[in-house]
């Protein structure tokens, strides 16, 4: 049964919880929502279906009452093209196949997303993730079965699982101390409802960077990253990111190989200024503030 909504919640979103229709049809879908249907360990799936306007908030909240899932990727197009025309050879030549309609129908594991970004975090390569996360899979396989481990290649331990293992189990797997810790305290904040498929869905976008920036082992590059990949949603700028950055600054024609030359310079000397910025003692090809203001335009698709 879906959980009781408050008051409150009706004003901002409102999500179907047990979905029985299929991930194929058409769903509604709207720039600020989390666009994927979100799996639960449980097999339920959990999708969004319309926002209903906060007190306080005008027209703009209803912009796209009719988006759905079939056309939303169109619409964000659009409004790129009709800000700068001269993207449009870009979109042509590099669809766009996450927020597609086959993308968007695509059921993911909110739980099995963080623990992943987790486990990729600061690795020499993906390689070696992928190395560790087999292993980590394994260590519950084994436990969970008592045939041995499972054959599916969709097995992914549950939060409750994870939730009762100690560091020293996980860290056999290859993980560091504090990513085991990590990964434990994102399952007891799942086991205990702090999170869920469903306050992820529902969640604005404000809502949700607050909800799991307060999550130990979760930065916000880390929060933006699975908001777009994982929950699909559409207006995440992450001004932190060098390849977003990089590809700002090539998009003002900016000499980035330059650039980045010259900030090899200053980090080897300390001393010179370079037409990109210093956001406090960092480098970075544009400043946020530049790139905040020059991606305005863009909402809420940027």
């Amino acid at each position: 049964m879906p959980p009781p909504e408050t008051p409150d919640a009706k004003k901002r979103r409102k999500v179907e919880v047990e979905s029985q229709s299929s991930p194929s049809a058409p769903r509604p879908a709207e720039p600020h929502a989390s666009n994927a249907a979100l799996k639960t360990p449980g097999g339920s799936r959990v999708t969004y279906l319309r926002k209903a306007p906060a007190d306080g908030e005008g027209a703009d909240s209803q912009a796209h009452p009719a988006l759905t899932t079939e056309t939303l990727l169109k619409e964000a197009e659009a409004h790129l093209i009709k800000i700068d025309p001269g993207l449009q050879p870009l979109i042509e030549k590099n669809p766009c196949k996450m927020f597609s309609p086959e993308g968007l129908q695509e059921e993911v594991e909110p739980f099995k997303a963080l623990i992943s970004s987790i486990m990729a975090q600061q690795q020499v390569s993906g390689a070696a993730a992928r190395s560790i996360k087999n292993r980590f899979i394994a260590l519950f396989e084994e436990s969970s079965s008592p045939n041995g481990p499972f054959t599916t290649s969709n097995f992914f331990p549950t939060p409750s699982m994870v939730s009762t293992a100690t560091v020293a189990h996980l860290r056999t797997a290859g993980l560091s101390a504090r990513k085991a810790e990590y990964c434990i305290g994102i399952a007891q904040k799942f086991v205990s409802g702090e999170l869920s498929a469903a306050k992820l869905a529902a969640a604005s976008d404000d809502e949700l960077l607050d909800m799991l920036i307060a999550v130990r082992g979760l930065g916000r590059w880390s929060v933006e990253m699975f908001s777009v990949f994982t929950l699909k949603r559409m207006d995440v700028f992450s001004t932190g990111d060098l390849g977003v950055q990089r590809g700002m600054a090539a998009w003002q024609k900016r000499d980035v190989n330059a650039l980045k030359r010259k900030a090899g310079q200053i980090a080897k000397d300390g001393k010179g200024k370079v037409k990109g910025g210093l956001d406090g003692k960092k480098w970075k090809y544009m400043t946020e503030k530049e790139m905040l203001e020059l991606s305005e335009p863009f909402q809420p698709y940027r």
